[in-house]
């Protein structure tokens, strides 16, 4: 049986890029300047990285599937050419009122990164800037970490739903520097 490695799941908008609103250009992509780096000294502490976003555009018709992969094409580039690598993307593309599974809160995307990885839930952790992703850190057994950012209206903490976190901040290094002291 293999090792389980620790997993650190990312929500792209918000928390990795800034929030566009249905990002349908690969130009238009800006990654926050401390991302980079937090995601390197993850990787280096021996985490894997997977970004794990809903993407309703799709399913709204703003924009394809092709144009989404080719941001992420971008957003893999971008961070790898200052040192950072991100494991995997999982998105859903569904619009909200298709109630899939994969849509967060629901746990879709989660498990379907641990069909692909040997992943240790126990010692994993979710970053996010909403009540979504704090919601479905909270049913997969993850720490997680309500990134708040100035465009980002939380309060001490507690998510726009309510849902407390594990440990909020308004900056990525932090939030890094909290799971590398919190980690088992």
């Amino acid at each position: 049986m293999k090792k389980k490695i620790p997993c650190i799941f990312i929500d792209r908008d918000g928390t990795i890029c800034e929030d566009k609103v249905y990002l349908a250009d690969p130009e238009g992509l800006v990654i926050f300047p401390e991302v980079p780096e937090g995601i390197q000294r993850l990787k280096k502490s021996g985490f894997l990285t997977i970004v794990i976003t809903n993407q309703s555009g799709i399913g709204r018709g703003y924009f394809d599937k092709e144009t989404l992969e080719k941001i992420h094409e971008r957003l893999k580039g971008i961070l790898k050419e200052k040192g950072a690598v991100i494991d995997a993307i999982y998105y859903c593309p569904h619009h909200p009122e298709e109630n899939c599974d994969c849509r967060k809160p629901k746990t879709g995307l989660v498990q379907q990164a641990l069909k692909d990885f040997e992943i240790d839930l126990d010692r994993s952790f979710i970053i996010g800037d909403t009540d979504m992703d704090t919601e479905l850190g909270r049913k997969m057994g993850m720490k997680t970490i309500l990134l708040t950012r100035p465009s980002n209206p939380t309060v001490a903490g507690i998510s726009r739903g309510g849902i407390p976190s594990d440990f909020t901040t308004e900056d990525f290094q932090k939030a890094v520097e909290w799971i590398l002291k919190n980690r088992n």
